[in-house]
C-alpha cells in the first residue's frame, strides 16, 4: 500500500510490518531471525510499501500489542503458552502451528528449514537421488508454490511418485527427520521419543497442484487416476482453481480487483466461463465493466499460456489474500461456513 490510511483496515501482516518498524532495525532483525522464509518476504513487502503511517495507527498497534504480552505470564512462566498465543496472534493459526512445533520440539527440523531459502531447482538436486520417501518428505514441508516448482524438476514418472506419497503421508517419526537432517550434514536436535511431525496428506498434495502449470497438472491428474480414482477425486475436491472464484463471495470479489491491474484480469477472463465474468461484472462499477466487456471484445486471439499465466496470478493473489484474512475463498478446498 502506498499509504497507509487512518481509516483503512490494518492486516495482521501490516501490524506486523508497523510494530518492526518502530522497534528499531537491531531488535527488528532478532525477531525476524524467528521467522520463515515466506513470513520474512510478506512482512518484507508490507515495510517496505508502507508510506506516511499515522500515529494513531501505530498507537494501536502497540496497544493491541501491549494488551497481548499483558494478559501473559512473567518471563519464564508458562513460556511454552506465551509462544503459542503469540505467533498464533502475529501469523495465524496454520502457519503459527508450523512454526510452534519447529521451536518447541528444539528445532527437530532446521535441515529442512534450511531449504525453504534454497532455489526450488538446487533443492531438487539436493534430494534428486534419495530416496523417494525423503523426496515426498522434502515436497510435503515446503511451501506449496516453492514444492511445485522444486517437482518441476522431475521428470513425469517421478512427480507421480512423489505426489502419490505426499498424499499418504500424515506424521513423520523423528527418526525419519534424523535421516534427512544428516543427508543435510545437520545434527538432530530432538530425541527418538519426540512426538511425530504432521506433514503431507491430500490437502498438501492438493495445494501443490495448484501450483503446477496447467499442462503438468492435468497430465499428472490423469496419472494418479490412472494409479487411485478415488484419490485423485480426493484431490480434485481440494483444489481452487480460477473458475472457483465464482463461489467468493461479493466483498472478497471486489477486494480482489483492487489487487488485480486491467490487462491481467482482460487476459484471465479470455479463457473463462460466462458465470464467472458475470460475477467479475457485477462487483465493478456500470462503467468500469462496460470497458472491461469491451477490451474482452476488442481483444483478438491470445495463446493460451498467456490465459493460464493470467489466471494464475490471479490465484496467487486471491492465496496471498486468504491467508492473510483479507478474503475467504470458496468453492474447492473453501471452509465450510456455520
Amino acid at each position: 500500500m502506498s499509504e497507509t490510511r487512518l481509516n483503512a483496515k490494518l492486516t495482521k501482516v501490516d501490524k506486523a510490518a508497523i510494530l518492526l518498524l518502530s522497534l528499531g532495525e537491531t531488535d527488528a532483525a532478532q525477531v525476524l531471525r524467528h521467522m520463515g522464509p515466506k513470513e520474512v518476504q510478506r512482512v518484507g513487502v508490507a515495510m517496505a510499501q508502507m508510506r506516511n503511517v499515522h500515529r494513531e495507527q501505530v498507537e494501536q498497534v502497540m496497544s493491541e500489542f501491549v494488551e497481548v504480552v499483558g494478559d501473559q505470564t512473567s518471563l519464564g512462566v508458562g513460556a511454552d503458552g506465551y509462544i503459542r498465543k503469540m505467533l498464533t496472534q502475529a501469523l495465524g493459526e496454520d502457519k503459527a502451528n508450523n512454526l510452534i512445533d519447529r521451536i518447541l520440539l528444539g528445532g527437530n527440523t532446521s535441515g529442512l528449514d534450511s531449504l525453504k531459502w534454497m532455489e526450488p531447482r538446487a533443492v531438487a538436486d539436493v534430494i534428486r537421488y534419495e530416496h523417494p520417501q525423503i523426496q515426498a518428505i522434502v515436497v510435503a514441508y515446503l511451501d506449496p508454490d516453492q514444492a511445485a516448482e522444486v517437482l518441476s524438476h522431475f521428470d513425469h514418472k517421478v512427480r507421480l511418485d512423489i505426489v502419490l506419497r505426499v498424499s499418504s503421508l500424515n506424521t513423520v517419526q523423528p527418526s525419519a527427520l534424523k535421516e534427512l537432517n544428516l543427508i543435510l550434514e545437520k545434527q538432530f536436535a530432538g530425541n527418538a521419543n519426540s512426538t511425530r511431525t504432521t506433514m503431507g496428506g491430500v490437502k498438501r498434495a492438493a495445494d501443490i497442484m495448484n501450483y503446477l502449470d496447467s499442462s503438468v497438472e492435468g497430465a499428472l491428474m490423469d496419472a494418479i487416476r490412472d494409479v487411485d480414482e478415488d484419490l485423485s477425486g480426493q484431490i480434485e475436491d481440494l483444489m481452487f482453481v480460477f473458475d472457483n472464484l465464482a463461489d467468493v463471495d461479493d466483498r472478497g470479489i471486489q477486494a480482489l480487483l483492487r489487487e488485480v491491474s486491467s490487462d491481467v484480469l482482460v487476459l484471465a477472463l479470455k479463457g473463462s466461463d460466462e458465470g464467472i465474468r458475470e460475477k467479475i461484472f457485477r462487483n465493478m462499477s456500470k462503467r468500469a465493466a462496460e470497458l472491461l466487456r469491451d477490451d474482452l471484445e476488442a481483444r483478438g486471439p491470445v495463446r493460451v499460456s498467456e490465459v493460464e499465466g493470467a489466471q494464475k496470478e490471479i490465484l496467487t493473489i486471491a492465496r496471498r489474500m486468504a491467508e492473510s484474512g483479507e478474503i475467504v475463498l470458496g468453492g474447492k478446498g473453501g471452509e465450510e461456513m456455520i
